[in-house]
C-alpha cells in the first residue's frame, strides 16, 4: 500500500478543522495518522516512518499539524525519523489553524 507512494501523515484532528480533507489532501496520497499527546510509544512511531522511508521507499512525505504546540511534536517525530532513516526524501511540513486556514506550507 505504501511501495514508492507519496504520503500524508496527519495529527488526527487535522481532517476535522479542514473541511475539504479528503478533496484537498489526499488525492494521490498514502494516510497515515498520529496524535502525538494522546499516543503512547513514540519510539515506535520512528521506527514506522523509518521503515516507510527505507523498506517502503515511499516518495515523498507531507506532515500535516494543528497550530497547537502537541502538534509540534508528529513534526519532530517525522524529523527524527527522516535523519535516521538511510534514503531521503523529500519532506513537507503543513500547518492548520485553529479556523481551518492554512498557516504555513513548505518543504523542509
Amino acid at each position: 500500500h505504501y511501495q514508492g507512494a507519496d504520503m500524508l501523515l496527519a495529527a488526527d484532528c487535522t481532517a476535522f478543522a479542514l473541511g475539504d480533507f479528503h478533496k484537498d489532501w489526499l488525492q494521490n496520497k498514502v494516510l497515515a495518522i498520529a496524535c502525538p499527546k494522546l499516543d503512547d510509544g513514540q519510539e515506535v512511531y520512528i521506527e514506522k516512518i523509518k521503515s516507510l522511508i527505507d523498506d517502503a521507499r515511499i516518495n515523498t512525505l507531507t506532515v500535516m499539524v494543528m497550530q497547537v504546540p502537541c502538534c509540534g511534536g508528529l513534526q519532530r517525530l517525522a524529523q527524527m525519523a527522516l535523519e535516521q532513516a538511510q534514503r531521503k526524501v523529500l519532506v513537507k511540513i503543513v500547518v492548520v489553524g485553529l479556523e481551518g486556514q492554512i498557516l504555513k506550507e513548505e518543504w523542509m
